[in-house]
């Protein structure tokens, strides 16, 4: 084997390490289960506050923060330009929440933290809620969806969101 085949091989390994050790860090970071739970580690029961697995959870969270950032790129986004102060601070609001629930996505690992970041990322969008009626633009229902729980709903238009990131 050449100088070149040696490099490749040599890479190869590198890489090979590499992935399992990312893998195997990502592992021993998960929750671990309690005896006599069947299913992987700190993926699987119910773990979280409304009883949604850390899968369920996970993806819930995303649905959420996909309709908030999807929200905030509306096809209109020429009326945003001549915002009034009431729809700018709403509009910032809702993207400091769109950004605290990606932080925070990025690090979650268990429902109760997946449930976290949908909590933020409904917040958000009732600021987004709040600044389209600021703007005088209908609700749309293709990003914003029905109506929001009581519990989800933000107390004052654009007073920020109320979560920041770690």
């Amino acid at each position: 084997m050449g100088s070149t085949g040696f490099m490749i091989a040599l890479s190869v390994l590198l890489i090979v390490g590499a992935v399992a050790g990312v893998v195997a860090r990502r592992r021993a970071g998960r929750t671990r289960r309690p005896a006599g739970r069947p299913g992987r580690p700190g993926r699987s029961g119910a773990s979280g506050p409304s009883g949604l697995s850390d899968l369920d959870a996970e993806a819930e969270a995303n649905h959420w923060l996909i309709r908030l950032g999807g929200g905030l790129v509306p096809p209109g986004a020429g009326a945003w330009a001549g915002a009034d102060e009431a729809a700018g601070r709403a509009l910032t609001s809702a993207a400091e929440c769109h950004r605290a629930a990606r932080d925070r996505l990025s690090g979650a690992r268990t429902a109760g933290e997946y449930e976290e970041v949908t909590r933020v990322a409904k917040e958000g969008l009732e600021h987004l809620r709040s600044a389209r009626a600021a703007l005088g633009q209908p609700a749309s229902a293709a990003v914003d969806g029905p109506a929001l729980p009581r519990a989800a709903r933000v107390p004052a238009a654009g007073a920020g969101c109320a979560v920041t990131s770690r």
